[in-house]
């Protein structure tokens, strides 16, 4: 049965797909002064700040029957992930970080199915596996070898799908209570960082506050706002088609790479043409099933 959307529904869809889509851009600007870690972590950091008044809000909903679900979407969601794209991206461009994301779908399917359990479509499995086809031809660098970097996106990926499904689990809380919550729990591992972190390296590079701007939008907008949508959108509707805006995400990267000059090449363009018919078939589980014709009477 196909589920009936909102119009702020696809609104929401076209914002997430605009913020995050320029999220991969802002993290390679961080990463001009600051190391992945610290991009990761002043992230969360300013993402905590952004969302603190909210937090202390809602903290008398915090009990011992949300508290893990809330730290596995806080650590799997944002926090953990918040590192693995700065790491990437040393290796590999942002536009290729933002395809590969695109992957999210296909994990939130898998998980879905296997712990959360959720019904199989059986035809969801070509989905899922043109997805993974996809993705392993991004992956490719020619000569039988693979950017073992990318790993680090599809590794956020799968820890992604699994704090989807656990959102859609959560008891009595909306969406603006998981994310503000889930940072307030969270956060403190990416504070004790930044404690312990040497700025004296990043401070002395150029154009390190306007690069440290590009790093508090990411937080702001990446993190905060887009988040906040993002689990409102997941409670409203389903954990799969909020998921799937990870593919129209990997088309605004790919613009902002263009823009920065980064390379693109056709093969790129088949491996994601793979992903987005995988993630399409996840999308209509009833894809392939033959419609009855319509006799006249």
């Amino acid at each position: 049965m196909s589920e009936k959307r909102k119009v702020w529904h696809w609104l929401a869809f076209g914002i997430l797909s605009l913020i995050w889509g320029t999220s991969y851009i802002l993290m390679k600007k961080g990463l001009e002064s600051f190391s992945p870690l610290q991009v990761g972590a002043l992230r969360i950091f300013i993402t905590f700040i952004c969302l603190l008044p909210l937090a202390l809000k809602h903290f008398k909903h915090l009990n011992r029957t949300n508290i893990f679900s809330i730290t596995i979407i806080g650590l799997f969601g944002s926090v953990i992930p918040a590192f693995l794209f700065p790491l990437a991206e040393t290796k590999i461009s942002s536009s290729l970080a933002g395809m590969l994301n695109s992957l999210s779908p296909v994990f939130t399917l898998l998980f879905g199915i296997s712990i959360y359990n959720r019904k199989l479509i059986k035809t969801q499995v070509a989905g899922v596996f043109l997805g993974l086809v996809g993705a392993t031809g991004l992956l490719y660098t020619g000569s039988f070898t693979f950017n073992l970097f990318g790993l680090f996106v599809v590794l956020a990926t799968v820890l992604s799908g699994i704090s989807s499904n656990e959102v859609s689990r959560v008891k009595g809380l909306n969406g603006i209570r998981i994310t503000a919550l889930s940072f307030f729990v969270t956060s403190p591992v990416a504070i004790i960082y930044l404690l312990f972190s040497d700025f004296s390296v990043p401070i002395h590079t150029e154009n390190w506050v306007r690069n440290l701007c590009f790093i508090g939008i990411l937080a702001a907008l990446g993190s905060a706002i887009a988040l906040l949508i993002y689990y409102l959108l997941i409670r409203d509707s389903s954990p799969i088609f909020a998921s799937s805006v990870s593919y129209f995400i990997s088309i605004v990267a790919t613009m902002w790479g263009l823009a920065d000059n980064e390379h693109f090449s056709s093969s790129m363009i088949i491996s994601i043409v793979f992903i987005f018919a995988g993630v399409f078939i996840i999308n209509k589980p009833d894809f392939f099933r033959k419609k009855s014709p319509i006799s006249d009477e």
